[in-house]
Parts: C-alpha cells; structure tokens; sequence
C-alpha cells in the first residue's frame, strides 16, 4: 500500500519504518528540512534500539522516501497519517494547532479517495474536527479515522511490529477495512484488531495511560508508607504483583513518571473532563502524587547532609533520561531534581549513555557531564542514581568506594540491595526501603 506520514518524530518515524519494513511504500513528511535532509543522508534524529537500521534499510530499498511537501506525500498515497505533536498547553489541554495546520494542507492536496489518520495522541472530539477542516478544503471524498499508539520509548519498534492490539476507530467501514489491511501481517499471532467508533478510539488512549501511571503514583504511595511504617516495598509488590487481578507491570517504586505521553496525556484527560464537567478526581492526585515524587530524593538528600549544608557538595549523578533505552528528556524526573540540587549550590557531575545531547536543553550550564559513569564518581560526596540504565545494574562497587570522597548513594530507581550496600560499606538510601 502506498503511505505518507506526517510528522518524523518518535511515533512517525517508527510507525514509517514499520511499515515500509513490511513491503509498503512510504512516505515520510517533516516541515524541518535539515531533519529530512539528514534523514536523507541516514542520519537519525532521535534514539531508538533497532530504528536506525530499519530507516537505512527501507531507504535503501526505496520502500522509504522523505520529503518537505505534504502536497507530494498526499498525492501519492491512499492512507495519509498525522503523527504531529501535541504538547500540553498552559491551561493543561493538547496543542492541536500542528494538528489542524496539516489538516488544512491535506484538503487543499487531497486529488482523489483518501483515510486520514490521527496517529497522534489527541482528545475526545479531533477527528471531527480533522473532518471539518479538510472539508472547507476538498470537494473529494474521504475519512478520518482515530488510531492511537501505544509504543514504548525504547521499545518501540518491537511493540510496533508485534502489537498486543491495534485500535481503528472509524465511523465508515470502507475507511476501517482498509486501515486494518494494512495492519494485518503485524498482528498473523492472533492478536486483535479492534475496531470502535472515533471517539471511543481518542478515549481508548488517554484512558491506557492515566491507568498506567495511576498503578505507578500507587505504587510509589504505598513505597513511601513503607518507609514510614518499617515495611519493605519489594515484599508488598511481589505480593501484589502476583495476584493477576493487579499483575506484576508498572509497580515499581521510585521518581516518578516521566515522558512524551504519561504526563501529557494526564493533564489533557483532566482537561477533556472539565470541559465536559465529568470530574476525574483520582487522575487528579495521581498527578499530584508523580510531582511530589519527583523531589522525594531532594528530602532525603538534605536529611542526610542538613538543612542548609548541600552547598558546596559534589553529587555524581547516573541517568538523566526518562527511562533507559532512550534519550527523551521530556518531563525527566531528573530535571526538577537536579535543578533543586543545583539552586541549593550543589556541584553536579552526571553521565547517561545517551542523553547527554537532549539533557542539554534543560539543565545547560547548571551541571558538568562526565565521560562515563565511573568519572563522575570522582571526589564525589554522594552519588544518585536516576535512570535504571542497564550499565548501572551490577557496577564494581569496591571501585566506586575509592573514586567517591563520600561513601552514601541514593538510590531513585531500588536497583541495588540494602544488605548489599552495607556489607560494601555504603550509606544507602532508596524509595520503599528501609535506609542504611
């Protein structure tokens, strides 16, 4: 089938290598012609395990174009996808004017059937306004349909080739067969195809992720009762993680959420129920909770070294970005940390293996970067650990305890064992755990 996609950030790029990597012709629609020109070259935009090859290899087959001109990319196909971003807006709502601004140049391209798919991340009530603004702009037929993503950072493309489900929301059938031809040999395991209206489709997404980071603001709750009460977080989630009315997923303890799609998609389902006067008063304090956890490491931080006495300490940070297997910095736990840290006059030397480039933007001058985990460690008074990078997992700890000056690691992701730490003669600090 022939395919363009608007928009060659995370989910566009993905969803175009995908499904070119399946025989398809695609292509690939940026308004940002240095990344379509680097695109071009094979240089990728962004961090993703396996998405590099897929790009080169499809590009290579010319199964894969890139271009500025969404006129070319809608002449040329029969389904058209809008993956453009949809920030959070001051009052909390999606920014939709990326949104509309391609709908308004799809109908001026339109030259014959097309489906117009909202592949983006949007609210209750878009595709009918996809649908009206192509309308002013055509007299040719067409349909939009609603088909939300559920890929994981640094998953992505696994969860893009093997979907657990794909959602095609669609008020015409001619437009919902051919969005689920297309999808077909992604889901010849059996898994389903499930096709709804629109608007259950928009609501389907934000409803998965509200109830995704609600089991995390959850868990980090009963975490810090544990603290507080002498329990040990990891006994209640296995205890609670093995009853298959909860499962074992999303129960892990720490700094909180972070990301594209969990904080921004929180705040916009809270929006959409105040425009409908329908209150949602646990996803409100399910957000509440994910800011107060972002800044529980400051808490214990400056328990241990006292009020007032964090000036002058140098701290080795490991991991800055959201969540390992990605560079996405967007909404980082470690961001409002480290800042905290930083206007408290505390030295920061951090390193994250791939991160380094997007964290700039956040923290600029406030922190030093170090050349790998090991060389922050040096001279340190304390290292924090905030992103559960693989590399982090089993470090040689005799080496880490000659590099610092302190020997305390606070520890945001429970990666490491108390009894462990205090046989290697550490002070350790976690989240749901009793200190060392």
């Amino acid at each position: 089938m022939k395919v363009c996609v608007i928009g060659s950030g995370y989910v566009g790029l993905v969803a175009g290598a995908c499904f070119a990597e399946y025989g398809n012709h695609v292509i690939c629609v940026d308004k940002d012609s240095k990344k379509i020109e680097d695109l071009k070259k094979g240089i990728i935009p962004i961090y993703e395990p396996g998405l590099s090859e897929l790009v080169l290899n499809n590009h290579k087959e010319n199964r894969l174009g890139f271009s500025t001109s969404i006129q070319e990319g809608v002449e040329g196909s029969e389904i058209i996808f809008i993956a453009v971003g949809t920030p959070t807006s001051e009052d909390g709502s999606a920014d939709l004017s990326a949104v509309f601004a391609v709908a308004e140049q799809i109908g001026k391209s339109i030259n014959g059937y097309k489906v117009i798919v909202d592949k983006s991340t949007v609210p209750v009530g878009t595709a009918a306004k996809v649908k009206e603004i192509v309308s002013k702009n055509t007299k040719h037929e067409f349909d939009v349909v609603s088909n939300p993503e559920f890929l994981k950072e640094g998953a992505a493309i696994d969860d893009f080739m093997k979907p657990e489900r794909v959602v095609i929301g669609a008020d015409s059938e001619r437009a919902g067969n051919l969005v689920a031809q297309l999808y077909a040999p992604f889901v010849l395991n059996g898994n389903p195809i499930i096709k709804m209206g629109t608007v259950s489709a928009e609501l389907t997404k934000y409803a998965c992720n509200a109830f995704l980071a609600t089991k995390i603001s959850f868990a980090n709750e009963i975490a810090n009762l544990c603290e507080t009460v002498g329990a040990d977080y990891e006994d209640v989630r296995k205890g609670m993680g093995t009853d298959s009315r909860i499962g074992r997923q999303f129960l892990y303890a720490g700094i909180g959420y972070g990301g594209s799609c969990f904080p921004k998609d929180v705040r916009a389902l809270i929006r959409t129920s105040e425009n409908f006067s329908s209150s949602l008063r646990i996803i409100r304090e399910v957000e509440r909770v994910n800011e107060d956890q972002k800044v529980r490491l400051y808490t214990k931080i400056e328990d241990f070294f006292g009020k007032g006495q964090i000036k002058g300490k140098t701290l080795a940070v490991w991991g800055l970005a959201f969540k390992p297997g990605t560079d996405d910095m967007r909404e980082a736990p470690s961001i409002p940390l480290l800042l905290k840290l930083h206007e408290e006059g505390a030295k920061i030397k951090a390193f994250d293996p791939v991160s380094k480039e997007t964290s700039e933007y956040y923290f600029k001058d406030k922190i030093e970067y170090a050349k790998d985990a090991y060389d922050a460690l040096e001279g340190a008074d304390a290292l924090l650990l905030l992103t559960e990078w693989r590399e982090f997992r089993e470090p040689d700890f005799s080496r880490i305890k000659k590099l610092m000056k302190g020997h305390v690691i606070f520890d945001g992701r429970n990666q490491y064992r108390p009894d462990h730490m205090k046989k290697e003669g550490f002070k350790y600090f976690s989240i749901g755990k009793q200190s060392v």
